[in-house]
């Protein structure tokens, strides 16, 4: 038999789908099943939002193929609302629209490292773009993140990290697992650290729609002279407008990026989708008040599940943010893929081992929130207890 690409042969098998098949062992003895896995949106799209995909499907002009680099339309919105939201001059000609973030985020490593250099990372990591790494021969270095600093990146542990292949640093703020939020003075210190060290800086905002009420802008890197060679943001409309099935995400770099992103996408995809891109342009002006509101909502769900997990003592929040809880659970003996399972199949309640986010997060579940409306988050507290006392 023919052999296979190792690197992929030796990945560990997509970890959702065995989650899944967790729940669906679960058999209804403490009520319906509360999903806190996948990062979902926990409330509907918008019918404004469904009126113009249905719109844009049906109309004949997005059937052919599209710009590599994405809608002329979405490319100028999502401009003028980067603009808005970093109060820096950015243009269509410093985006890439993508098929979803995680597409972004190859696209990005490619463009940066090749097969033998290195890219850092968090730990705990979002587990996609670890295995993104793996799969093109890209080794990775690992920044542990201090629990008792909210898993915060530590500036000297990133640097002491950098090592001489080391390409770029990848963050996720805010953050997939743990749900922190960097704050902008520590994004600051790490920018200058890259642009110092000579790498680049890839940062992951798919959340950065859900920040906390009065947190203000994420960051002033876009202002900063010269960010587009340090600089290379990532992002997903998939949360922000309900719709991840329609695989949207961009890419903010300077046009030497995009230029180079370009090839790339133009063997993974040529374009990315065009009906849903066609949409989202008219959306995004349209709905921001929509969208605003959603804010609120997910930081309700925080306040919800903090006051929740608050009646759980021997459970903690060691993080939360946006659309992420880390949550130490009481076993210290036990795996974090034991105590998951079993959480599922007996207490109906469905979340992530956090192992999936490195070995050394063993202690740690992922409580994908906002999954959750605040009367479901509620229930948290019996079914844990009970859990516990069982």
């Amino acid at each position: 038999m023919p052999r296979f690409n190792p690197l992929v042969e030796t990945l560990a098998a997509p970890p959702i789908p065995a989650v899944f098949a967790w729940g669906r062992a679960y058999d209804g003895r403490s009520g319906p099943m509360i999903d806190l896995s996948q990062a979902v949106p926990g409330y509907p799209p918008h019918p404004e939002m469904l009126r113009l995909l249905g719109e844009c499907a049906a109309a004949r002009a997005y059937t052919g193929y599209g710009p590599i680099e994405g809608e002329d339309a979405l490319r100028a919105a999502y401009a003028a609302h980067l603009t808005e939201v970093y109060g820096a001059p950015l243009a269509a000609g410093n985006t890439h629209i993508t098929s979803g973030c995680n597409q972004a985020f190859i696209c990005a490593a490619m463009a940066v490292a090749g097969a033998g250099d290195a890219v850092l990372m968090t730990d705990p990591y979002y587990f996609n773009q670890e295995t993104t790494l793996a799969m093109l021969g890209i080794r990775t270095r690992f920044a542990a993140c201090d629990p008792e600093n909210g898993f915060l990146p530590g500036l000297d542990t990133l640097a002491a990290a950098i090592t001489p292949d080391v390409r770029a640093l990848a963050l996720v703020s805010p953050n997939n697992p743990t749900g922190a939020v960097y704050p902008p003075d520590l994004l600051a210190a790490i920018y200058d650290l890259c642009a110092a060290r000579g790498i680049w800086l890839i940062l992951d905002e798919t959340y950065r729609d859900f920040l906390p009420e009065g947190a203000g802008r994420p960051h002033d890197l876009f202002a900063r002279k010269g960010w587009e060679e340090t600089l290379i943001g990532l992002y997903s409309f998939s949360k922000s407008f309900c719709i991840p099935g329609h695989r949207l995400g961009a890419i903010t770099a300077g046009a030497a990026v995009v230029e180079q992103i370009a090839k790339i996408m133009d063997n993974l995809q040529i374009c990315p989708p065009r009906s849903a891109q066609a949409a989202v342009a008219a959306a995004l002006p349209l709905l921001s008040g929509w969208r605003e509101e959603n804010r609120r909502e997910i930081a309700r769900r925080v306040t919800a599940l903090e006051e929740t997990m608050a009646g759980v003592p021997d459970w903690r929040v060691a993080a939360v943010g946006a659309y992420f809880a880390f949550i130490g659970h009481p076993y210290g003996d036990k795996s974090s893929a034991f105590v998951a399972e079993r959480l599922a199949k007996e207490a109906g309640v469905l979340c992530l081992p956090g192992s999936y986010f490195g070995a050394g997060q063993e202690g740690y579940l992922r409580f994908a929130f906002a999954n959750a409306d605040v009367s479901t988050i509620g229930l948290l507290k019996d079914r844990l207890n009970g859990f516990e006392r069982a």
